[in-house]
């Protein structure tokens, strides 16, 4: 199996755990913006605003730039690579434990057709 950092993947699922983020990371994908605008945009403060893209920044996926008194915001280098391949690991066990579960259901009905 893979190995993956934790702690990266806790910052990564922290930071994608919230409706906001998500949103935020969905407006940067069609272009830059100020955290001013983003906030207007999710009708929050900048205060709020500033701590939500704070957790995107510690988890690599937005970077910002301070140009004189505006702080722009755009999508970061790293992608989700990482986080699709565990959660594909996972997608994997699952579907394993399905088919076997699913495996012995059949078992099960084809004894029950026997004994009719």
């Amino acid at each position: 199996m893979v190995q993956y950092t934790t702690a990266r993947l806790d910052a990564s699922f922290a930071a994608l755990s919230d409706a906001t983020r998500r949103g935020v990371l969905e407006r940067l994908g069609r272009s830059d913006a100020s955290i001013t605008e983003l906030a207007d945009k999710f009708h929050m403060t900048l205060t709020g605003m500033r701590k939500h893209v704070g957790v995107l920044e510690h988890a690599g996926f937005v970077t910002t730039e301070k140009v004189g008194r505006v702080r722009t915001c755009k999508l970061g280098p790293r992608g989700l690579e990482e986080e699709a391949a565990w959660i594909e690991s996972y997608r994997q066990i699952w579907a394993a434990r399905f088919n076997a579960l699913d495996r012995v259901v059949e078992e099960l009905k084809r004894k029950e057709k026997i004994d009719e």
